[in-house]
């Protein structure tokens, strides 16, 4: 448990540090193009979820998020004897990107988003590491769920 405690927290410290990074640095719906046609750094807020779904809906976040924070930690309370490495890590992406959102809606009431990417012509929405982290750990556990039904 203590594996999955430091990792989160420095997922959590990682994430913060960038959003604080584009926040001082970078004014609201600025964007420096790093790799031409492909990715931007873009400063940007969402008082939403993914893709700016359910906007202004803060106080549900927090709630969702305190709610599945709770129903998570149980989880791995009930399973800590039976984590390996790859299951810690998967846990510390997920708890590390939540609490990074959710920190980021309690004191700013918005989500500081800033990676901006054109995929063949698409306009992917922008997001945050939190967001990258709670989908790896997603995807993560999505092959350790298949893997324990062989």
């Amino acid at each position: 448990m203590l594996l999955i405690f430091i990792a989160t927290c420095f997922l959590i410290l990682l994430d913060q540090l960038s959003k604080n990074f584009i926040v001082r640095h970078f004014t609201l719906g600025e964007s420096k193009e790093i790799i031409t046609n492909f990715f931007s750094i873009s400063s940007h807020r969402n008082r939403g979820a993914a893709w700016g779904i359910l906007q202004d809906s803060r106080i549900f976040f927090l709630i969702i998020t305190v709610l599945f924070i709770a129903v998570l930690s149980y989880y791995l309370f009930k399973q800590k004897e039976t984590l390996n490495s790859f299951d810690k890590l998967t846990f510390a992406l997920i708890y590390g990107g939540s609490i990074g959102n959710f920190i980021d809606r309690l004191t700013r009431h918005e989500v500081v988003d800033f990676l901006d990417f054109r995929i063949f012509g698409y306009d992917f929405p922008i997001f945050n590491l939190a967001d990258c982290f709670i989908c790896v750990g997603v995807v993560f556990l999505l092959f350790k769920i298949y893997r324990e039904e062989d």
